[in-house]
């Protein structure tokens, strides 16, 4: 259609387009196709909850929906502890509580936080306090609706740890008395190299 001169819209009912569904794979080939995109603004759960949270918006990182389990999940849990920036994340209702209750254990209890839910309807509520409290709130009143988690962030870099050089680290466990199995086991665990990676490492040695 595009190619015959027709306008063609993209509409979907996840939110903006493109923010929380796979659509930006479409503008990438209408551009490739030198074809012209204009945006129809909406509201956006994005923007709604950081100007009800009551949390610094000038500067924020939005990650969207965390993985539900994993090492990616722990990876990105990690981030927003770490972020220096206000951080805006969605969640499917039931698995609120969940989501506060892993944020409170990486960033800390004391951690401000909002929680927004069904954003300009009928029923629209902001819930804020620190990760602590509304983990346990969440816990004994599920949330209904579409709900956007705003977590506050440190205020200042975090000065990131440089991770344990792996042929050190693996020498240091076999002076320790260590088996090389166990050693390769935590030397793994430690850097984040593969066990495969850490086996061959420590057989080296």
């Amino acid at each position: 259609l595009l190619g015959t001169g027709k306008d063609v819209a993209l509409v979907t009912d996840a939110g903006t387009p493109t923010v929380s569904d796979p659509g930006a794979f479409l503008v990438a080939a209408a551009r490739e196709r030198d074809v012209p995109i204009v945006t129809v603004p909406g509201p956006t759960a994005v923007a709604a909850a950081l100007a009800v949270s009551g949390l610094s918006a000038d500067r924020y990182l939005f990650l969207g929906f965390l993985p539900r389990k994993g090492s990616e999940r722990r990876r990105l849990l990690d981030t927003v502890a770490k972020s220096e920036w206000t951080v805006v994340l969605f969640e499917a209702p039931p698995r609120v509580a969940a989501l506060l209750e892993d944020l409170a254990a990486a960033c800390g209890g004391e951690r401000r936080a909002a929680v927004a839910r069904e954003l300009t309807k009928v029923f629209e509520e902001t819930r804020a306090g620190t990760l602590v409290e509304l983990a346990g709130y969440y816990a004994e009143a599920p949330a209904r609706g579409e709900v956007t988690v705003v977590v506050s962030g440190t205020g200042k870099p975090v000065r990131e740890e440089r991770p344990p050089d792996p042929g050190a680290r693996a020498r240091a466990l076999l002076a320790q008395g260590m088996t090389r199995k166990d050693a390769a086991e935590r030397l793994a665990e430690e850097t984040g190299i593969t066990r495969n990676t850490a086996y061959r490492l420590v057989n080296e040695l």
